[in-house]
């Protein structure tokens, strides 16, 4: 009789958790040209979470969040953003609904200074953060406002992606691999300013190669090899499956 109850109250827990889900993705396919990247990816983010995708390169993690964005022009599958389905939306029409993507080449405009480029994104909806409020978590910015991109540092290129998207009103963000190549010093404050956003409210879904940092700042991780989720577990769970990361990610 216990084990009849426990089947019956799993696809209970299931559908409460889909439910919850801001972002619900089911067998996303994507393809570059010829080249199936993508085989069938399947996952959910809920409200107020830091959810990471870890895998080595190649593993399809970067390709997973241009798919959500529709910067991959073919995919197939389901992408269920706040109850919409977005898998044939444009990516200008997906920004607008709430999403904001950080890619990992940062996309700082050289020629304009760091005040034109926070001001250049257009605002998507209410609640974007005011330049004081940005200026809070990344303070090094104030203090070069009126310098071009072209003269900031590797760290402060990824301050300015991130808070440009944070002026948007946009409350999922997407970040692709923001401590990549930053001194240990700068990779802190990103972890800072990650925990003070999620307490804020946003919803972040990070692919991440530096697993230590990921392991810091999320509360729930899906594992990438050629090109599905190959595992999960939530953050309580590290230290019982440290031996599996590591076959997995080769740390």
């Amino acid at each position: 009789m216990p084990s009849q109850m426990a089947a019956q109250a799993a696809p209970r827990t299931v559908q409460s958790a889909a439910a919850d889900a801001v972002l619900q993705v089911e067998n996303l396919q994507a393809w570059y040209g010829e080249s199936h990247i993508l085989h069938g990816v399947n996952f959910d983010v809920r409200g107020g979470e830091v959810v990471t995708l870890l895998g080595r390169n190649g593993a399809g993690k970067t390709t997973t969040l241009k798919s959500v964005m529709g910067i991959i022009g073919k995919r197939s599958g389901s992408v269920s953003f706040e109850g919409k389905q977005i898998i044939r939306a444009s990516s200008d029409r997906i920004a607008r609904l709430g999403v904001a993507f950080c890619p990992e080449e940062r996309g700082i405009f050289a020629s304009l200074d760091v005040r034109e480029n926070l001001m250049l994104p257009p605002q998507v909806r209410p609640g974007g953060l005011s330049l004081d409020q940005i200026f809070e978590l990344f303070p090094n910015l104030k203090e070069r406002l009126n310098s071009q991109g072209t003269k900031l540092s590797g760290g402060e290129q990824q301050m300015l992606a991130i808070a440009r998207i944070l002026r948007t009103g946009a409350r999922f963000l997407m970040l692709d691999e923001p401590t990549e190549g930053l001194a240990p010093v700068i990779i802190q404050q990103i972890g800072k300013t990650i925990a003070e956003l999620k307490k804020q409210g946003f919803t972040i879904l990070l692919v991440e190669q530096n697993f230590r940092f990921a392991s810091t700042v999320a509360d729930r991780f899906y594992v990438m090899e050629h090109g599905k989720i190959i595992d999960t577990f939530a953050n309580s769970d590290l230290a019982a499956n440290m031996d599996k990361l590591h076959a997995y990610l080769g740390v």
